[in-house]
C-alpha cells in the first residue's frame, strides 16, 4: 500500500443518525469509520482535485533549484540528524 497522508476527522451525530448509520455499515460488513469513508470517496469520485498554482516569485525558485540539482548543485542527504548537528 502507498504511503498516503490522512487526516482524522471528528464527526458529533444525533443519535438516531449514528445508530442508521452503524446498522448500514453493519450490513455491509463494515466498521462506521469505514462506511463514512466510503460514502464520502463516492460522494467526490467525479470531483477533480483542485489543483492551485503558486506564485510567479514561488514558481521562479523551484525553477531556479531544479536547474541546479540537474547541474549537480545539489547534495543528497543520508542522515538530516547528522547534517544539522554539523552545522
Amino acid at each position: 500500500m502507498s504511503n498516503i497522508q490522512a487526516t482524522q476527522v471528528k464527526v458529533t451525530l444525533p443519535d438516531e443518525l449514528y445508530l442508521h448509520l452503524k446498522s448500514k455499515a453493519e450490513k455491509f460488513g463494515l466498521n462506521l469509520a469505514s462506511y463514512i469513508r466510503h460514502l464520502v470517496i463516492n460522494d467526490v469520485k467525479d470531483i477533480d482535485i483542485p489543483i492551485f498554482k503558486m506564485s510567479e516569485k514561488t514558481e521562479k525558485r523551484g525553477l531556479r533549484a531544479l536547474k541546479e540539482h540537474e547541474e549537480g548543485k545539489t547534495t543528497k542527504l543520508e542522515n538530516i540528524n547528522e547534517y544539522f548537528d554539523n552545522l
